[in-house]
């Protein structure tokens, strides 16, 4: 028994002696590394200055293009349509003829009014052609001829009641007279009425004639403004009913971006604000400014609806989807780091600083890109020295900065 106790004792030395040349060793391994670590020269890293840069503040919007102005163009008169001088597609000036419906029915009506006109001149009095007006009613025929019997009627009277008062005349003889003078009168008068429906009449006729030639001149549809037509809705042969569709017809420039924005940046939208768009399929960045802000804001969506006008190229075409940038404040100042400072594992964002000679490193919160910068939201003040590349850096590394 104390044989075996004696092996046992033995067998915990030799363990034990083991154990602590291995930790001797190991500890021996590590200072070694530290005293490498500490004695390899600094990495030389490019770096940058945090300053603080102009950056637009901005509103995210989507929306849409539309056409400035769309209009449908009807044909005012009836008829068969002559000839249709324009197709899907086609580029028009303002006043460019579009459509034209046959004209001789409403050449022969014109031809009817003026025919009619002339007719209520010559029953006045005037001269067949002409522009002048009655104005004394005196002057006409009629009045004139009943002016003439009225005065004679008058005269008459006038004679007889003398000679009646000094009883050479019997009674009955003044009431007739009297009698006399009264129709005179009367038809007087009447011619009076008489003229002033002729000249009801002549003014009656000159509208005619004014419509008439409206109607001659509404045989023809043009453009009301610069466009390119966006559909064509009739053929050359159709006989068409006054406010038929002919084309309809849209503005192309500049062009209506309709913008929906959150409820929450709507206090931020005035107009005159400058816009930058891109459209789905091209990669060009188009400019536009605010004209135009809904006064309520819709109960559904929650959205203020906000319109700009964008100069259009020649590229853009109405309908299409965009994707916006509203500049609310182009004053303010921000963060900008480049692009290549910025480091990102795991949906983690972090960048190195150099702080006492070594590479520390920071996390961060980045916000939207600007060129070949992006925002830092949080995580480095102006003035922090960035490194450029970190590459494989470290964090506690010495580092030799130098500025890109």
């Amino acid at each position: 028994m104390r044989g075996k106790l004696e092996h046992l004792i033995v067998f915990l030395l030799l363990v034990g002696s083991v154990l602590w040349t291995g930790c001797e060793r190991g500890y021996s391994s590590s200072s070694e590394q530290k005293k490498l670590e500490s004695a390899a020269p600094p990495r030389r890293v490019k770096t940058v200055r945090v300053a603080a840069s102009p950056l637009e503040q901005i509103v995210n919007a989507v929306g849409s293009l539309a056409a400035l102005d769309r209009a449908t163009l009807s044909t005012k008169v009836s008829g068969r349509l002559q000839a249709m001088t324009v197709d899907l597609g086609s580029v028009v000036q303002q006043r460019e003829l579009i459509a034209r419906i046959e004209p001789r029915d409403y050449q022969l009506q014109l031809q009817q009014a003026e025919a009619l006109l002339s007719q209520a001149r010559v029953r006045l009095g005037l001269t067949s052609e002409g522009t002048d007006n009655v104005t004394d009613l005196e002057k006409t025929s009629t009045v004139r001829q009943m002016r003439a019997l009225l005065d004679e009627a008058k005269a008459n009277r006038d004679r007889v009641l003398k000679l009646s008062e000094q009883g050479i005349l019997s009674a009955s003889e003044l009431e007739t007279t009297e009698a006399a003078y009264k129709v005179a009168s009367s038809r007087y008068e009447d011619s009076m009425l008489e003229v002033r429906n002729r000249q009801a009449l002549l003014a009656q006729r000159k509208a005619e004639l004014e419509i008439g030639r409206q109607h001659l001149i509404d045989t023809e549809t043009r453009a009301p403004f610069d466009g390119v037509i966006q559909e064509r809705r009739a053929n050359a042969g159709e006989f068409l009913s006054s406010g038929t569709p002919l084309v309809t017809l849209v503005r192309m420039n500049p062009l209506r971006l309709r913008l929906e924005v959150p409820e929450r940046e709507a206090s931020n939208i005035r107009v005159a604000q400058k816009v930058r768009l891109k459209v789905e399929g091209n990669t060009n960045v188009y400019t536009g400014e605010i004209k135009r802000l809904s006064p309520a804001i819709e109960e559904l969506t929650r959205m203020l609806w906000v319109e700009a006008d964008v100069e259009n190229p020649g590229e853009l075409r109405p309908g299409s989807f965009a994707k916006a940038e509203i500049v609310t404040d182009n004053t303010s100042r921000g963060i900008l780091v480049p692009l290549n400072a910025l480091s990102s594992f795991a949906g983690v964002e972090k960048v190195f600083v150099v702080q006492d000679g070594k590479a520390v490193e920071k996390l961060i919160t980045t916000g939207r890109r600007v060129g070949d910068s992006i925002e830092i939201l949080s995580g480095l003040e102006v003035g922090d020295v960035v490194i450029l590349d970190p590459g494989d850096i470290l964090s506690g590394q010495p580092v030799n900065a130098a500025d890109s």
